[in-house]
């Protein structure tokens, strides 16, 4: 019978390196003069466009994650400490900021992980809240396999994670009684997915810290510090 994984894509399968590299290259210099570092700022844009986007969502007023963040900028630096942005920054920076969001590449070690579970009889899918076209080329500028069939994106659906129904959705692709995982960096993002019916697996590449205290750590059955060892975790308790 075949296994299922679902991997999170945007700061799981890729790493953010690149679009802070494209920061600090953008604006980097303007930054440190208010004593803000590229990656830190990165982090607070980032954020501050997740937040927004998912408000949106919940309130019926759904826009691409990619329109919230443009119109983010300003804002993230104003909240940053920059008291007029427009009059120090510009959108061309601001574009050139985005471009390094849209060349964010592979983390190394993801390609033994995938190999690791196909090998044990796993079908390996993706699930973004961004376009299928975007998210695919992470891995195919990589040279990984990645079928466009098996990446899932809940942008058509109007609806972000971690609404429940965009977890529900993806079981509902995959037909039968499956083993089905889902397997993501973000805490948030695999607590959900665990609620929505997938077995959950954790890798901490990421975030670094758990903050256990607001999570449910025995909801998930694979927590792992690197992604190999996560995929190693879920072969392991697969059946």
């Amino acid at each position: 019978m075949p296994k299922h994984i679902i991997f999170d894509v945007v700061g799981t399968c890729v790493s953010f390196d690149a679009y802070s590299d494209a920061i600090a290259d953008a604006i980097g210099p303007k930054l440190t003069t208010y004593g803000i570092t590229a990656k830190h700022f990165g982090y607070s844009w980032m954020t501050a466009a997740e937040l927004e986007f998912t408000f949106l969502s919940i309130s019926e007023s759904y826009r691409p994650y990619k329109d919230v963040m443009r119109a983010l900028f300003y804002r993230s630096l104003f909240m940053a400490g920059v008291d007029n942005p427009r009059s120090v920054f510009t959108d061309e920076e601001r574009d050139a900021c985005i471009t390094g969001y849209a060349s964010l590449q592979l983390r190394p070690e993801l390609v033994g992980a995938f190999e690791r579970l196909r090998n044990a009889g796993f079908e390996v899918w993706c699930l973004t809240t961004g376009d299928v076209e975007r998210v695919r080329g992470y891995f195919t500028r990589a040279g990984v396999e990645m079928p466009v069939e098996r990446v899932l994106s809940c942008d058509g659906l109007r609806v972000a994670k971690p609404a429940l129904g965009a977890y529900r959705a993806a079981l509902e692709r995959i037909e039968g009684e499956e083993e089905k995982w889902f397997a993501a960096a973000h805490l948030w993002d695999v607590s959900a997915a665990v609620r929505a019916g997938f077995r959950g697996a954790y890798c901490g590449v990421l975030e670094g810290e758990g903050c256990w205290e607001v999570f449910e750590r025995e909801r998930l059955e694979v927590v792992a510090e690197g992604l190999v060892e996560m995929a190693e975790g879920v072969i392991k308790l697969s059946g």
